[in-house]
C-alpha cells in the first residue's frame, strides 16, 4: 500500500523539514513526502500506543485521597454550571457546553452523576474509564456522553488546580505556551463571495489576527455550494484580499465526495491555504485519506471525532496532519491531550476546535498552554460576556491577535458569587 507522510508546515516554519532521517525540501503550505508501507504504519501504532498509555493528570501532586462528596448540575436560563465538592470541603466549579447540555442534562443526572459520588478525585484519569462502562454509557459515545462527562471533569480539575495551586494547564502538561495567538473564525454561508469578505475583514480587523478560517461548501451538503458558485469565487478572494503574510485555514464542513474535495482542494492548493479542514464527512475515514493522498495541503479534522481508536487510525494511516479535538466533544482535557501526544509522537500538530458557548474558549487556552504540539494559531469566536467573571491573571483581550492564559488556580477565574446563587440544581 502507498501512502504518504507529510507534516504540517505553516509560514513560520522553515523551508525543509527532518523525515525518515533525510531532509525533505519543501515550501510553505506544501507537506513534504515520503514513501510509507504496511511496515510504517505498523511502526505508526506503535508510537502511538505508548504516547497513549502516558499518565496526564499529575496526581502526585496529592497526596491525601479527595472523595467526592456531592455533584451537582446547576441551571440558570440556558447556563449551566457544575460544582464538586469533597468530603474536605474543597470545591471546583465548571462552565458547561450550553447549546449542547440544554438537550443533555438527563445523561449527567443520571447517567453520570451516582456513579462519581464517593470516588476520589485524584482518580479522574480512571474513571473516565470506568465511567464508560458504567451503566453501558459507550452506547451513548458522542456528544450525548462526553459533553457532560467533560463538563465533570473540567469541574474536577478546577478543583485540584485550586488545592495544589496550579493551573489546569501545569495539571496536565508542562507550560508551553503561556500565550495563544488566535485565528479569526467566522460562518457566512448564505452570503455571496462579496458580501462574506466584507465581514470577513470586519472580523479579522476586530481582533488583528494573523491567521483566519472561512467556510467553503454548503455543511454535510453533498457538493452543494450557498449560493451556488460561491466558495470557487471567495477561494481566491480571500487571497487577494489579505495577502501573501495572512494564514489562511478554510473549513468545508465535509461538504463534499471525494473528487469534489479534491477538485475545491486544488483551488485551495493555488492559493496557498495553509489547511483545509473536514474535506469529506468526517465519518469518511478511507475517504479522507484519498483526499489527503490526492492533495499537497495540509487535511485537518477531528472536531466530531468520539473515538480515541478512530483517531489512532487516523494519525497511522496519515489521513490527517492536523488534529483538532474539540475538548467538550471528546470528553475533556485528558482524553484530548492523549489525541495531542498520539500527534506529537508523529510530528504532528493540534489545533483544537472549540464550542461555541459558556467559557469554552478558556479550556481551549489551557489546553494550547500544555501540549508541545499546539499548531501556531487557535480557534476564536469571540469572548463570552454574558458570565460575569473576574481574571486576575490576563485580560483576556486579543491584544495584536494573541491572548495570554490565565495562570490562577484550576481555570483562572472568579465567578461573580450572585451569578452563581441564581442558578438552581437540575433534576431529570
Amino acid at each position: 500500500m502507498k501512502n504518504t507522510r507529510r507534516d504540517f508546515l505553516t509560514k513560520s516554519t522553515m523551508g525543509a523539514t527532518m523525515l525518515a532521517g533525510g531532509l525533505v525540501s519543501c515550501t510553505p503550505n506544501q507537506k513534504p513526502q515520503e514513501e510509507t508501507t504496511d511496515n510504517n504504519v505498523a511502526a505508526n501504532y506503535r508510537l502511538l500506543d505508548e504516547a497513549a498509555a502516558k499518565p496526564v493528570l499529575k496526581a502526585d501532586l496529592f497526596a491525601e485521597p479527595l472523595l467526592i462528596d456531592t455533584l451537582e448540575l446547576l441551571r440558570y436560563e440556558d447556563n449551566f454550571l457544575c460544582i464538586v465538592r469533597t468530603t474536605d470541603g474543597a470545591e471546583g466549579i465548571s462552565v458547561s457546553n450550553n447549546m449542547q447540555m440544554v438537550s443533555l442534562y438527563p445523561i449527567f443526572v443520571n447517567r453520570l452523576q451516582p456513579f462519581f459520588l464517593g470516588k476520589d478525585a485524584r482518580n479522574i484519569e480512571a474513571l473516565i474509564e470506568e465511567v464508560y462502562v458504567y451503566q453501558s454509557n459507550y452506547k451513548l459515545q458522542n456528544l450525548a456522553l462526553w459533553v457532560p462527562l467533560a463538563t465533570i471533569e473540567f469541574a474536577i480539575l478546577d478543583l485540584l488546580g485550586k488545592l495544589a495551586q496550579k493551573s489546569i494547564g501545569q495539571l496536565i502538561g508542562t507550560i508551553h505556551h503561556p500565550a495563544v495567538s488566535v485565528y479569526q473564525a467566522n460562518n457566512f454561508r448564505g452570503k455571496s463571495a462579496a458580501e462574506s469578505i466584507e465581514l470577513i475583514k470586519r472580523d479579522v480587523e476586530e481582533t488583528k489576527a494573523k491567521a483566519l478560517k472561512f467556510k467553503v461548501g454548503g455543511r454535510m451538503s453533498n457538493n452543494a455550494d450557498y449560493p451556488a458558485g460561491r466558495s470557487e469565487e471567495l477561494i481566491p478572494l480571500v487571497r487577494k484580499t489579505f495577502g501573501d503574510d495572512m494564514v489562511i485555514y478554510a473549513d468545508s464542513n465535509g461538504s463534499y465526495t471525494v473528487d469534489e474535495a479534491i477538485r475545491i482542494g486544488k483551488l485551495i492548493e493555488e492559493n496557498r491555504f495553509d489547511f483545509y479542514e473536514e474535506p469529506v464527512p468526517f465519518d469518511w475515514y478511507e475517504e479522507t485519506r484519498q483526499v489527503a493522498d490526492a492533495l499537497s495541503v495540509p487535511i485537518a479534522g477531528g472536531e466530531q471525532e468520539p473515538s480515541m481508536h478512530q483517531f489512532r487510525w487516523l494519525l497511522a494511516n496519515n489521513a490527517l496532519q492536523v488534529v483538532q479535538p474539540d475538548i467538550f466533544y471528546f470528553g475533556g482535557m485528558i482524553r484530548s491531550v492523549k489525541v495531542a501526544n498520539m500527534a506529537n509522537a508523529l510530528g504532528t500538530q493540534c489545533v483544537p476546535h472549540i464550542s461555541g458557548s459558556g467559557l469554552g474558549y478558556l479550556y481551549m487556552m489551557h489546553f494550547v498552554s500544555a501540549i508541545p504540539n499546539a499548531g501556531p494559531y487557535h480557534e476564536f469566536k469571540g469572548f463570552n460576556s454574558e458570565i460575569p467573571f473576574e481574571c486576575p491573571t490576563s485580560t483576556l483581550e486579543s491584544v495584536d491577535g494573541t491572548v495570554t492564559v490565565p495562570t490562577g488556580s484550576g481555570l483562572g477565574i472568579d465567578i461573580d458569587p450572585e451569578y452563581i446563587a441564581r442558578h438552581k440544581p437540575v433534576k431529570a
